[in-house]
């Protein structure tokens, strides 16, 4: 085994070296287990063991005597031969020998001497014992893991539990870019990259007894790989470009940063036995869509729910970790962090984190990036699927709101989606009655079939689920409702024209308007116009101009039954040359739409509203349509306002 080791190495052979490799082993040979019996005479191993810790006292000074119970003297020069002493084991090593000492270790690694068992024995120890002073002075010492360091690693690799003690450095390390900065025991504070610590990880789990530590370690190595792939994608440096140069003579290497951080990743999934996921991944593409920076976080997502079908438990360990990482505000890798998060959800039992998860989801949902909204409110639509987290969602309510009126339709569907769940539960109504029924209007008067559906659905159940105390600040919106949901009846989308044909029902019998809620009951549409108009006239131009807006509608069953409604409006409106010039203009507009049924009827209802503004009314006329206004208005507030509809219901 010497003889293979020999040939490892390329660099001279030191002279001041040059004698000590056969003294040790003359040395070895003689050396003894020291005996807990005092009373008898030393034997020939002691007198070795003397001779070993004379190697470490530098020649010509003087020996320091140090506290201690065992051994006589302190080392104040560390010489090659005492590193691969067998007698080193019982020796305590201080903090600040650990540098020097990881120095000398890797110089006897290069040197064409073949090195003694007892100095990879000495390196696991050292390892073990002051795991930070070892990994970064090795990283110093050996940034582009030479040879010699590389054998070091190695044997590190080779017991789990010290890889478990030197990961967390690594990981350190490897999150903070370019360098990291650490002062070891010596003083130096030498900057260390962020990529040696990457070269570091990818040769120790080649060594396969690392796999029980990588298994234990694998979140925070997967994010760091994460953070480090973001990173060396975006920020790019000379000094980086000339490191890089220098491992990739080293190693052979034939790939960027970026791409080695990648593969890297790779051999630590398969490391973790999650073969099926790199091939899965590299099948859809998302190895090259990780190494573009305006995808990485789609790539992140993807690579979170292809674990999700295999791993749940690793899924759940990561999930825990970017939640403290999140929590933290700030971090510059935190869109990636979030749809990795959002996609794994399902497999975190929320009784333990369910407060931090909804903080983080609530602030991001007010964030200025839409793509950090989009994915609050994916985690929020996750979420309120479960029962104990939709109960606790009213905090958040205020946010939701918020976002309704936002422009970007995906968004407001998902916040329509996430009261939808919330909704059944009363407690969320709670003096929010009043803002969420305003709200849910503003989706209803979009274009989107999907988004009305679901306003129109959230519409009717607030009213159903809204305690007697809380209706009469709703009563005015609700009324306000009427129109855009009549004409909502018309729809081609025959599931929204049901659900508004259900939600007006529902408004009528919320309202009390017997009359209407008949004809709504009846699908007398027609009539139903014709009643709202005449219930009270005196809001007939409030009305109408809620109806010009659905004159620009691409539908042309809501663009006819607007024009109907504006036609019976332009008869209320007489003595009003104002709002009848309004209908007028907006008509004359309609003369040259596409549709011809459309065309005509806004020809036929322009004649009869010109017609309507031409006449010219008596004193007494004026006198008896007052009164009419007045009496109507009377029997509205006396509750007997209904009677009216109802006659024309009973037709």
């Amino acid at each position: 085994m010497a003889e293979k080791r020999q040939g490892l190495f390329s660099r001279k052979k030191n002279k001041d070296s040059s004698a000590a490799p056969a003294k040790q082993r003359k040395v070895a040979k003689q050396f003894q287990p020291l005996q807990d019996n005092a009373g008898k005479k030393p034997e020939p191993g002691r007198g070795s063991f003397s001779q070993s810790l004379k190697n470490f006292i530098m020649c010509g000074k003087a020996a320091e005597k140090e506290d201690t119970n065992k051994f006589g003297y302190r080392p104040t020069d560390l010489s090659t031969a005492s590193i691969e002493c067998a007698e080193m084991s019982n020796y305590v090593v201080k903090a600040d020998q650990v540098p020097e000492m990881v120095r000398i270790m890797h110089q006897r690694l290069a040197s064409p001497e073949t090195a003694d068992v007892r100095l990879f024995m000495n390196i696991l120890r050292m390892a073990e014992e002051h795991p930070t002073g070892v990994v970064l002075t090795l990283l110093r010492c050996a940034p582009t893991c030479d040879r010699a360091a590389v054998m070091m690693w190695r044997t590190i690799g080779s017991s789990s539990p010290t890889v478990e003690k030197v990961l967390p450095t690594l990981i350190c390390v490897m999150e903070d870019w370019p360098v990291h900065s650490m002062f070891t025991s010596d003083g130096d504070d030498t900057d260390v990259f962020a990529l040696a610590a990457t070269l570091v990880l990818w040769v120790i789990i080649q060594v396969p007894k690392c796999q029980e530590a990588t298994h234990n370690y694998a979140p925070c190595l997967l994010v760091a790989l994460v953070v480090q792939i973001c990173d060396s994608t975006v920020h790019s440096s000379e000094e980086v470009d000339t490191f890089w140069k220098q491992c990739q003579e080293e190693h052979h290497l034939n790939t960027n940063p970026s791409r080695f951080a990648v593969q890297t990743m790779k051999a630590l999934l398969c490391r973790l036995r999650c073969d099926n996921v790199v091939m899965e991944m590299g099948r859809k593409h998302g190895w090259d869509t990780l190494l573009c920076a305006d995808t990485q976080h789609y790539a992140v997502g993807l690579l979170a729910r292809v674990m999700r079908r295999d791993f749940v438990p690793l899924c759940s360990r990561i999930a825990l970790h970017l939640l403290g990482l999140l929590s933290m505000e700030g971090h510059r890798w935190d869109l990636p962090f979030l749809a990795f998060l959002v996609e794994v959800l399902e497999c975190l039992d929320l009784k333990e984190c369910s407060d931090s998860v909804l903080e983080i989801m609530s602030r991001y949902l007010q964030n200025e990036c839409r793509e950090r909204r989009r994915l609050a409110l994916r985690g929020l639509v996750v979420l309120s699927k479960d029962p104990s987290m939709a109960r606790r969602m009213g905090t958040v309510s205020q946010r939701l709101v918020d976002v309704l009126g936002d422009a970007d339709g995906e968004v407001v569907r998902m916040s329509l989606s996430v009261f939808m769940n919330v909704l059944q539960y009363k407690n969320i109504l709670v003096g929010r009655e009043k803002l969420l029924v305003r709200s849910f209007l503003l989706p209803f008067l979009q274009d989107n079939s999907h988004m009305q559906l679901l306003s129109t659905q959230l519409f009717e159940k607030v009213m159903d689920l809204v305690v007697d105390e809380g209706k009469k600040p709703l009563k005015r919106i609700v009324s306000q409702s009427l129109l855009p949901l009549f004409l909502h009846c018309h729809e081609e989308n025959q599931r929204v024209a049901e659900a508004s044909m259900k939600t007006l029902h529902c408004a009528t019998g919320f309202l009390k308007k017997r009359g209407l809620k008949q004809l709504v009951k009846k699908e007398k549409l027609p009539k139903f116009g014709k009643c709202l108009l005449a219930e009270d006239t005196s809001r007939a131009a409030e009305q109408l101009r809620r109806a010009l807006r659905y004159l620009e509608s691409p539908q042309e069953p809501l663009r006819e039954a607007a024009i109907r409604f504006m036609g019976v409006a332009g008869r209320h409106l007489r003595g009003q040359p104002g709002e009848l010039q309004l209908i007028c203009s907006a008509l004359e507009e309609l003369a040259n739409d596409s549709c011809l049924s459309v065309r005509s009827l806004a020809l036929q209802t322009l004649h009869i509203v010109r017609a309507v503004a031409t006449v010219q009314y008596s004193i007494l006329e004026n006198l008896d349509h007052q009164l009419r206004r007045v009496w109507k208005t009377w029997l509205r507030v006396s509750g007997l306002g209904y009677l009216c509809c109802w006659s024309s219901a009973q037709r």
